[in-house]
């Protein structure tokens, strides 16, 4: 008796706040009636109001009774046991007002709560509140992949004692097989003999795969989402979930309105919002990350790829099972120690014009001028990370402060000839001993958001892009003027463009900063000269 249960209103309403336009709520419960789904979970119920969230936030009995249900599909909807739970609230009294009406008039038939271990047994009496009021009440057991066997089956224990219609586990890290997914439900098998559930995320890539294996290890309800809408990576793809349970039923599946919805508005938000498993998530499930700190990091232009790489590397030894901004934001804090540096650039630079030499196509376009210019005018000339589209003679240093990617690009600076001006006495141990054969010239970095300040050995900046770092070696070195050379610039879209831009606009606000500007072509917002004049 298989329960096949699709949450995309309410697991997908993380990227959307909930607020799904009515037409398509009505094409999708005609989809899902269509395609042999038996429960819809339209949203969340919730007595929180901060910010606006659409009507799947909390879906409030009026509401259902706005929307065409199809025969045949129950109605369900969500609670996070924390709500229940405030320590200034009675849990009976918030049950009241989330569900002022009984099953037997309210649209809803059934409920589940979402509860962390240590809510569990807390939260478990609301169960039989609700069950007296005539609903179905499921219990969504969340982050119980890292849980040992004894802490499992006293879970299923506790559950035992309680009226519930079905037991779920959520593979809330994404970090499950299907090895480990048989090996919980066997756990749970131990006390617990009711219907069990399974949600399961798509960090590595296993969502559909644990779905499947659970069910053939007796787990009898199961979630999905359209395209696997859901936070972060999502969840196992109610269309390829509804074809395998189809063929083990061995009847048709009529999935075209399911399609015409995906193509006509789940694909280009999906397309806006991003979800589904890419590496970053593939990590974050490896080692148990929250996978909402991916989430965050992709949707903030300040994270660079080598910033992810990084925050996920410091979780993994730290710890991110827990989503926290403030420990996202100390995540990102790669340096060790206050900021400090043994080497002044003023001993190189005072009194010289700097030439940055940046990644874009602008240098190798403009390769025979810069290097005239070089030869004639001797400025002091920085190269950032590792490109080399100018003779390696007529580069003075290269300048790299990332700490991923200085252990990426490792191996071709000890090639390279020129020394690597690095915040070298704050990096990681790693990356000191991948870099123990390279004269690096140590100018130390400090990150501080709105913070431009050079001192002689060392900066305080708003971000560790190394762009804004070779600026200020360049300005603690006391340049006459700084000049820019590919600084192409990204896309109008493209995130990293704004990110550069607001680096330059706070660069340009500094006092006592050199006068900066670009002699290639460049799509930022700065004062630009021809390097073929010069």
């Amino acid at each position: 008796m298989i329960k096949f249960l699709d949450c995309s209103l309410r697991d997908g309403g993380y990227y959307n706040r909930w607020s799904f336009p009515a037409n398509v709520v009505h094409e999708y419960l005609q989809a899902m009636s269509q395609l042999g789904i038996d429960i819809v979970e339209l949203g969340l119920r919730s007595l929180v109001n901060k910010g606006f969230s659409g009507a799947n936030a909390y879906t409030t009995d009026d509401y259902i009774r706005t929307l065409e249900i199809p025969s045949g599909l129950t109605v369900g909807v969500m609670v996070n046991a924390s709500e229940l739970l405030k320590s200034d609230t009675n849990c009976e009294a918030v049950l009241e007002r989330l569900f002022p009406e009984p099953a037997g008039i309210s649209p809803v038939q059934l409920v589940r709560i979402a509860s962390h271990v240590h809510e569990f047994e807390a939260a478990l009496p609301a169960s039989a509140w609700l069950k007296e009021r005539g609903f179905q009440v499921g219990f969504n057991l969340m982050q119980v992949a890292d849980r040992s066997q004894d802490e499992v089956e006293a879970l299923a224990a506790k559950a035992a004692k309680w009226p519930l219609d079905v037991l779920y586990f959520a593979d809330s890290m994404g970090s499950m097989n299907p090895g480990q997914t048989a090996q919980i439900i066997g756990w749970l098998r131990k006390h617990w003999n009711g219907p069990l559930g399974i949600h399961t995320h798509d960090n590595m890539g296993l969502a559909l795969q644990n779905t499947l294996r659970a069910l053939g290890e007796g787990v009898t309800w199961l979630d999905s989402t359209v395209t696997g809408m859901g936070r972060g990576p999502g969840n196992a793809k109610t269309e390829q979930l509804a074809l395998e349970i189809a063929e083990r039923k061995g009847i048709p599946c009529n999935i075209v309105p399911l399609m015409g919805i995906i193509r006509g508005y789940f694909q280009p938000l999906q397309q806006r919002c991003g979800w589904g498993t890419n590496p970053y998530y593939y990590l974050a499930g490896k080692y148990g990350i929250h996978p909402s700190y991916i989430q965050e990091m992709m949707g903030d232009a300040r994270y660079s790829d080598e910033d992810i790489v990084a925050v996920i590397e410091h979780l993994r030894v730290e710890g991110g099972k827990k989503f926290s901004l403030n420990t996202l934001d100390a995540a990102r804090s790669f340096y060790q120690g206050a900021p400090r540096g043994s080497w002044r650039p003023a001993s190189l630079i005072a009194g010289r014009d700097v030439l940055v030499l940046g990644a874009g196509p602008g240098v190798a376009e403009h390769r025979a001028a810069l290097e005239r210019y070089i030869r004639r005018e001797k400025p002091f000339v920085m190269a950032l990370n590792t490109q080399a589209k100018l003779a390696p003679e007529l580069i003075d240093v290269r300048v790299a402060c990332h700490p991923v990617r200085l252990l990426a690009d490792c191996e071709e600076h000890t090639r390279l000839p020129q020394p690597l001006v690095t915040p070298a006495s704050m990096l990681p141990e790693d990356v000191k001993e991948a870099l123990a054969s390279k004269e690096l010239l140590d100018f130390g970095l400090g990150v501080q958001a709105d913070q431009f300040v050079f001192a002689d050995s060392h900066c305080i900046l708003p971000t560790s892009l190394v762009f804004a770092y070779a600026l200020a070696v360049a300005s603690s070195g006391q340049a006459r003027r700084i000049y820019l050379a590919g600084f192409d610039g990204y896309g109008a879209d493209d995130p990293r463009s704004a990110e550069v831009q607001r680096v330059l606009t706070a660069f340009e606000a500094c006092n006592n900063r050199p006068e900066l500007c670009t002699v290639t072509p460049s799509r930022y917002t700065l004062s630009a000269t021809s390097i073929y004049a010069m």
